[in-house]
């Protein structure tokens, strides 16, 4: 949904660290949130997300940093700041044993909630996850899809501002998939949401804005939009009848002014990433033309929210 400029912050992040021995897992990272938006958050593994996590949602103390939900300090009183958030870690914190309303309604007596609003909180909570067939069934019964779906009840059954998604369709069929991705969207409506996950379809269908961390820092935030427009014009898509091979075709066009570097798109099709202040087009031409490659298409190549990832992203991941 469109987040005006003066919405409220809900999560509001500055400069957080933490470090674990001589390794800086997360290294001065910010990150904000408003209300009614849906954030994806991204990152190769290892990147530092998962820690970031556990301090937003006050699992983990930060080495430096602040952390705020909703205007209170996650440090100074945690559990105010905790009780406006809700929480569904990568395996759902789930106990098989009972049945889904048994669960909830304990998922609501630790969040808090008055015990003259428990009974509606739950059936709330169930209504909106899809969940009233399954609620008098044992957890353990269900499956993964109806699972992971008890897991964002348990996390929203309190009505948190805040909710916080750790890769919630991991394992899922396609089916399942899209209800979760139904069902995220529609909480976006009325919570925040954070959403990490590294299938990057999900983002493009879900978020509104996206960050990524890389090596424990921040390396963009910014509207899908916007992140898409950091590589506009920064690749072209060149056709090529009669190419050399790819060595040999590298080594040539990299001597033209602009041209960074040059990968296999397809069947006689090749993926030029270009400079910043240089526009290569004219050089490229020329050479193919000189050189009788037949060239038969140049322009700028589609950016995939994929490619934007990998090349913010290039090199080896942390372990």
């Amino acid at each position: 949904m469109p987040v005006s400029a003066e919405s409220p912050a809900t999560i509001s992040a500055s400069g957080l660290s933490r470090s674990f021995g001589s390794h800086t897992a997360v290294d001065n990272v910010d990150l904000a949130l408003k209300r009614g938006e849906v954030l994806g958050f991204l990152g190769p593994n290892g990147a530092g997300k998962t820690t970031t996590m556990h301090m937003l949602t006050g699992n983990l103390a930060p080495s430096a940093g602040a952390v705020s939900i909703c205007g209170v300090d996650m440090l100074e009183s945690p559990v105010a700041a905790k009780a406006h958030i809700g929480y569904l870690p990568e395996t759902p914190p789930l106990y098989r044993d009972m049945t889904v309303s048994e669960f909830l309604d304990l998922a609501a007596r630790l969040h808090r909630v008055p015990k003259a609003r428990q009974r509606a909180a739950v059936d709330t909570a169930i209504t909106r996850c899809g969940l009233a067939e399954v609620r008098r069934k044992l957890i353990g019964s269900l499956s993964k899809g109806y699972q992971q779906r008890v897991g964002i009840a348990q996390a929203i059954v309190h009505e948190p501002d805040v909710i916080i998604l750790d890769e919630p369709t991991v394992g899922l069929d396609p089916n399942q998939i899209r209800e979760i991705r139904a069902l995220i969207r529609e909480l976006g409506n009325a919570h925040s949401v954070i959403l990490s996950t590294h299938i990057l379809p999900e983002v493009e269908a879900i978020c509104d804005r996206v960050q990524i961390m890389h090596h424990g820092k921040m390396v963009y935030a910014d509207t899908i939009a916007g992140l898409k427009q950091l590589h506009s014009g920064r690749t072209l898509l060149v056709g090529l009848n009669h190419p050399p091979v790819i060595d040999d075709l590298r080594a040539a066009l990299v001597q033209v002014p602009g041209v960074v570097e040059t990968d296999i798109a397809g069947d006689k099709l090749f993926r030029v990433r270009t400079a910043t202040d240089i526009d290569p087009t004219e050089g490229i031409v020329a050479l193919a033309a000189s050189r009788q490659w037949g060239l038969r298409q140049i322009g700028p190549a589609q950016t995939s929210l994929e490619d934007v990832f990998v090349n913010l992203t290039r090199g080896e991941e942390s372990s």
